[in-house]
């Protein structure tokens, strides 16, 4: 071997060397931990939100004003799938802005740190149609006599 075939040989190596080294240190190489990297940590979860009580003290940001939802229910929180928040969903009678009855309207509700920040209204393929739900209306008469004792 003459001596640029041992340095294109020695260059060859190195490359292969560096090319290979870009998988190395991934989690799942046979190498001591130290030499691994670490997946990221996933955010941790929040605590499942008072749905109830949530809707109840801000039924503005689920339904618009002139629908006047009656028969307000609320289903269990879970988690969203999106990130580390909650969704659930909300059904409720609405009125249209002229008086008419619309009828059961169902809205997922997207909540995140305590807050409701986005809500949609949920078709026929929702797992909204299938969810038990229970009435907010009690949550609001029970926060009403709590506030109203002295």
């Amino acid at each position: 071997m003459g001596q640029g075939q041992v340095h294109l040989a020695a260059l060859l190596a190195g490359a292969v060397l560096i090319l290979s080294g870009c998988g190395l240190a991934d989690s799942h190489a046979v190498w001591p931990e130290a030499l691994k990297v670490k997946a990221a940590e996933p955010a941790p979860l929040e605590m499942p939100p008072d749905v109830k009580r949530l809707v109840a003290g801000k039924l503005d940001s689920v339904f618009t004003a002139g629908s006047q939802p009656t028969h307000v229910r609320v289903s269990a929180p879970l988690h969203d799938p999106r990130g580390t928040g909650w969704t659930a969903c909300v059904r409720a009678e609405l009125t249209s802005v002229i008086g008419k009855p619309l009828g059961t309207q169902t809205y997922r509700v997207f909540i995140n740190e305590g807050s409701i920040f986005d809500r949609r209204q949920v078709g026929a393929d929702d797992n909204c149609v299938t969810e038990t739900y229970e009435p907010v209306e009690s949550t609001v008469a029970a926060e009403a006599q709590r506030s109203a004792k002295p």
